[in-house]
């Protein structure tokens, strides 16, 4: 059941939703009423400085109220936000008369006798106070809430935290994917540069997701989210711009005209990457393509494959105390080739890491130049295949021995080459997206 309309601050849409009462539920009664408050230069106390204001805070602050939080004692995020003046801290005891002049009222401390004086002194005031310990004893109700692309969404289901907060996270879950739309007008004509992350369709960032959901036409890359693709309406072309090494490619020049040509057919174009359209994607190129055909572009960045897929295998690409730098290069000119705008016995003499794309196929050139550099022959290296997939292999070597064992255990592209002390690391993350197979060093 939705609420009744509410103004909200320019630019923002505040949407609430009540969830019905289920027979069984203890706090069954009559449905709160819902509304959007704005709280801008106006005083909100919070008495308490624990782990729940600690959470209410940061949507007060982004609100804009003037937020003073009364407490005997605050926690250091609390004091955090005291002390770069986003609110006011008394560390006391909360006493009748702090609700004075306040517009809204939070008691969150872990005393009901002094939670229930607040709401008593808020009653008398007339000034709406939640009490978070038993929020039917408050003369009002913090929904699960969530923003969402100038959105506010706001859930109650009559006290029940963890039913609001399940809905609240679907409805999200929802609008992201593009399973819900929040806009029934179309989109206006132009071309979105996405980065579809390293592989895993979960990884694509939230508005890459929403954008794609509202393609009608979409020029994909080999290395982007197959599964995304699947998801989209029948009524959406796809044209297919993969770049496979040494072997079929679209040509640049035949993408630029591809994703202009839609645009100006009247077409919201979406240009789906892996990874990240910057690092190398020749996205720019498709950016200065579009702009000099009067074709407005937006660019999404992506999760890059450099950092990422190391990271879902167990490596940092830094690690305090271990690399204070790390190098993403281009692997797909060779050291000696005259295009090479890599210094590589530079390179060498780095210690921290480097991380190689586009390299299998040449690392033993690669290798043989970072060895030739002075790089010790025991640097640690790891190499990573089809990185976040079901797919995926994880290859241990060393310097000296990386090329025969990538030529041994059949490793190709794509793959992400991690060289230097973090690439040694051997703690696995605590969780996973998918299963990683690997081969022993």
């Amino acid at each position: 059941m939705a609420g009744p309309s509410v103004r909200s601050p320019p630019g923002h849409a505040v949407m609430s939703l009540s969830v019905p009462n289920t027979p069984d539920d203890q706090h069954a009664g009559d449905p709160n009423y819902l509304v959007g408050i704005d709280l801008a230069g106006r005083r909100v106390v919070v008495v308490g400085g624990g782990s729940v204001a600690q959470r209410r805070l940061p949507l007060l602050i982004a609100a804009g109220a003037d937020v003073h939080v009364i407490s005997r004692a605050v926690t250091p995020a609390v004091e955090g936000m005291g002390a770069a003046g986003q609110i006011t801290v008394d560390v006391r005891d909360y006493a009748d008369g702090d609700l004075d002049s306040a517009w809204y009222a939070i008691a969150c401390t872990d005393e009901p006798e002094t939670n229930a004086a607040i709401v008593a002194e808020a009653t008398a005031r007339r000034i709406f106070c939640v009490r978070a310990d038993i929020a039917r004893l408050g003369t009002a109700v913090t929904p699960a809430t969530a923003r969402y692309d100038g959105m506010t969404l706001g859930v109650l289901a009559g006290g029940r935290h963890r039913r609001s907060a399940a809905v609240r996270t679907a409805l999200l879950e929802a609008l992201q994917s593009g399973v819900v739309t929040d806009d029934s007008e179309p989109v206006a004509p132009g071309v979105a540069l996405v980065g579809g992350g390293p592989g895993d369709p979960d990884l694509i960032t939230v508005r890459g997701r929403r954008l794609l959901a509202r393609a009608e036409l979409v020029v994909a890359d080999r290395l982007a989210p197959p599964e995304l693709l699947a998801e989209l309406g029948p009524d959406v072309e796809v044209v297919d711009a993969a770049k496979i090494p040494y072997g079929r490619a679209m040509a640049q020049e035949a993408i630029n005209a591809a994703l202009i040509e839609g645009a100006k057919a009247g077409k919201f174009v979406v240009r789906l990457k892996g990874g990240d359209p910057y690092v190398f994607g020749r996205g720019y190129e498709e950016l200065e393509a579009c702009l000099a055909a009067g074709v407005p572009v937006t660019v999404v960045p992506g999760v890059t494959s450099a950092i990422s897929v190391p990271a879902l295998a167990g490596i940092p690409v830094t690690h305090r105390g271990v690399t204070h730098e790390f190098v993403v290069v281009s692997g797909h000119v060779p050291p000696d080739h005259p295009d090479s705008l890599v210094d590589w016995p530079a390179l060498a003499r780095l210690r921290g890491t480097i991380v190689l794309l586009m390299a299998v196929e040449r690392i033993e050139q690669f290798a043989a130049a970072l060895l030739a550099g002075g790089r010790a022959a025991d640097t640690p290296v790891t190499v990573v295949q089809e990185g976040s997939l079901r797919t995926e292999r994880v290859l241990r070597a060393d310097l000296n021995s990386v090329a025969e064992r990538v030529r041994t255990e059949g490793i190709r592209p794509p793959a992400i080459v991690v060289i230097g002390p973090t690439a040694g690391f051997t703690a696995a993350p605590v969780a996973q997206t998918q299963p990683q197979p690997s081969t022993a060093p």
